[in-house]
């Protein structure tokens, strides 16, 4: 398999056919080139979302279509990490099932994805990306978190909240996150840079939802990033605690 496309989504019937009519003629162009399969992740959804999908994707022409479903809602780094170890992919894409990164922009995506590049993510923040119609108090936590991130990590990267990337396969073999909410890509993204590999930003449009409500949080992530800051700036300080991994030996690890 070349390419991977992995969708999580939680009760998104509404935006099924935005992903018909956006992001099958994508996949289907993309295929052209190599083997390209849709890995669509149903994370425990009770509006139906998996049926609908199902029945608007059950022709899919040269593509490979794998759904995975959570019988119960655990949250999008969950989601994320079922649609990742499904992937067989070579080079493997993450997407909002929303469409607030249009899905037209994946092509170019991994047109970034160079000989010297591990990870492409998007980049609303860059200074050629941008914002449309996106709440306030969602800019205000995302824009908030990458500038700690960028503080603590690389002051070069200026997005590190978006779930809209293109990793290869390496990456997500070397790499173990365990958050279960909406900061898993930020955690999977710090420890991938912190282990070394290479990341380049494509500067994007960040879009508001137009179907559904979104899922996040806002207290529980906040929450979530500010315990995970803290974890990166002991990591930098190099205050780390022992894991026990076997009798008798120890390593050190994430604290």
């Amino acid at each position: 398999m070349q390419l991977s496309i992995v969708v999580p989504f939680y009760n998104e019937a509404g935006n099924v056919s935005r992903v018909q009519a956006e992001l099958l003629p994508v996949a289907k162009s993309l295929s052209a080139a190599g083997p390209v399969e849709l890995v669509l992740v149903d994370d425990g959804s009770t509006d139906g979302s998996l049926a609908v999908f199902r029945e608007a994707i059950h022709s899919a022409g040269a593509l490979q279509v794998r759904f995975e479903r959570h019988s119960t809602n655990r949250g999008l780094g969950a989601a994320l990490r079922t649609g990742l170890a499904a992937a067989q992919g070579e080079v493997i894409v993450t997407t909002d099932c929303d469409g607030t990164y249009a899905f037209a922009e994946i092509p170019n995506l991994l047109a970034r994805l160079g000989p010297e590049v591990d990870i492409v993510t998007a980049s609303p923040y860059h200074p050629q990306g941008g914002v449309a119609n996106v709440p306030r108090y969602r800019l205000v936590l995302s824009r908030g978190a990458s500038l700690l991130y960028r503080l603590l990590v690389d002051r070069s990267l200026y997005t590190y909240t978006a779930l809209f990337r293109a990793y290869r396969r390496r990456v997500i073999e070397s790499v173990t996150f365990e958050a279960t909410g909406f900061i898993a890509g930020t955690e999977l993204l710090v420890k991938a840079m912190l282990q070394g590999f290479r990341v380049a930003e494509y500067p994007a449009v960040l879009r508001s939802r137009t179907s559904g409500v979104s899922k996040a949080k806002l207290v529980r992530t906040i929450l979530a990033h500010v315990r995970f800051l803290g974890r990166v700036l002991l990591h930098r300080m190099r205050i780390r605690t022992l894991v026990v991994s076997a009798p008798g030996q120890r390593r050190t690890g994430w604290v």
